[in-house]
């Protein structure tokens, strides 16, 4: 069975990047394994501390092992946004395959020296776990704005991932590049989009030479996630994306019948809306033709 540090590999040799795609609930992993098998591309879901809260962490890295056995499939589990090592710990003790220790907030040495720290725990638990680093500045949580922040953070120069990646052994590098978590309401029915520094990713890839990670991808123009990946993005999270559409789709499917109280008929417009979504953004990471 494939493992993701291969899977990674393969993928920056042909130029694709692997969709990672946020659930917290059974609709949203049945959505994204869909969409993936669908199409016979490796996936990576994901569970921030408040998804593995709600859902559990045991319990989501089961349901995803119990897939990845059964079908003999290459989806992996990722614990992404992780701010604490107990929190981390308790992932990689789970099963998960990959960690993004985020301590983005702290000051550049402070983040690299507790990262570092939490590199050396994580891997004597399980050594083959991938364990991700961020610097810069993108904001946090994945929900709707009304306005763009007046200040926009600097972007993470070569240097800074540079010595980032000496002082802490990661695996992963996830650079502020243009990018940002959430969406503008603006962005939800397609008026304005988010724009990408190629250039600065091309500098930090010749710098680190480590897969590269772009969170906050929702919202963003095609083209420039084609560009991003070309110039060295590995793997693209999407959140905001797939918690409007299970919106949509639970809506849509109250509406249908409003006397209607069975979940499993009302869920699956639910899963119909995200995995129309993760199929698209699917395709375009891995270089496929769009549908319609």
């Amino acid at each position: 069975m494939q493992n993701l540090k291969d899977t990674l590999r393969h993928a920056a040799e042909t130029r694709a990047a692997l969709g990672h795609f946020n659930i917290s609930d059974l609709v949203l992993l049945k959505a994204v394994f869909e969409a993936a098998r669908d199409l016979n591309l490796p996936v990576i879901v994901g569970a921030s501390e408040g998804e593995r809260e709600f859902a559990g962490t045991r319990q989501l890295a089961a349901l995803v092992r119990s897939l990845k056995e059964e079908f003999d499939y290459p989806i992996f589990l990722n614990a992404d946004h992780t701010h604490s090592l107990p929190k981390a710990l308790e992932a990689v003790k789970a099963g998960f395959d990959s960690v993004v220790y985020d301590l983005s907030s702290l000051p550049f040495e402070e983040n690299a020296r507790q990262t570092r720290a939490a590199v050396e725990a994580l891997k004597s638990i399980n050594p083959a776990v991938l364990v991700e680093g961020e610097i810069g500045d993108i904001g946090s949580g994945s929900s709707i704005h009304e306005d763009a922040p007046r200040n926009p953070q600097p972007l993470t120069t070569a240097s800074e991932a540079r010595q980032f990646v000496t002082e802490t052994r990661v695996d992963i590098l996830a650079p502020a590049v243009g990018n940002s978590h959430g969406m503008l309401k603006s962005m939800v029915d397609g008026q304005e989009k988010k724009h990408l520094d190629i250039d600065r990713i091309r500098e930090i890839k010749a710098a680190v030479g480590l897969p590269l990670t772009l969170h906050g991808g929702s919202g963003t123009v095609d083209a420039d996630f084609k560009a991003a990946i070309s110039a060295g993005i590995n793997i693209v999270h999407i959140n905001t994306e797939l918690r409007i559409a299970w919106r949509r789709g639970l809506e849509e499917g109250l509406a249908a019948d409003s006397d209607d109280v069975v979940p499993y008929k009302i869920l699956p417009h639910a899963v119909t809306k995200v995995r129309l979504v993760v199929s698209s953004r699917l395709r375009l990471f891995s270089g496929l033709p769009s549908v319609g």
